[in-house]
């Protein structure tokens, strides 16, 4: 089955694989994906990922992160920008994710980065999910 909206399906396995408490996750891989795990990594979402190729298929294994409680570090991750209408902000108007403790992942001119990046750097994109 092909999927349409490839980021949303990576977000939603990430969301259904914290909340059943699962260890890790395995992704199919992109640039994009890989960028966005990469930004999950150093904000503190998420332990750890590596890229692995099973069976000729490249896959990304995220590794997920849960806190004392054993609760998910993740307690939302959801899309903004879709297939049938995408989100843009400027660097004047980027939102922010709950006053500053959620993250915001922008595909920009410079690559994909967070919300707080961007705008430091004076630079809009599209909005592509946020993360709390």
């Amino acid at each position: 089955m092909s999927v349409s909206d490839p980021i949303a399906d990576m977000l939603t396995k990430i969301r259904n694989a914290g909340l059943a408490k699962h260890e890790k996750v395995d992704i199919p891989t992109s640039k994009l994906k890989l960028e966005i795990v990469k930004i999950l990594k150093t904000e503190g979402y998420i332990k750890n990922f590596k890229k692995i190729t099973q069976d000729g298929a490249n896959t990304i294994r995220v590794f997920l992160k849960y806190d004392e409680g054993t609760g998910p570090v993740i307690h939302g991750i959801e899309k903004v920008s879709k297939p049938g209408r995408r989100v843009y902000a400027g660097y004047k108007n980027m939102p922010r994710v709950f006053n500053g403790y959620g993250t915001l992942i922008v595909s920009t001119s410079i690559g994909v980065t967070t919300g707080k990046k961007a705008a430091e750097k004076k630079v809009g994109g599209e909005v592509i999910c946020t993360v709390w």
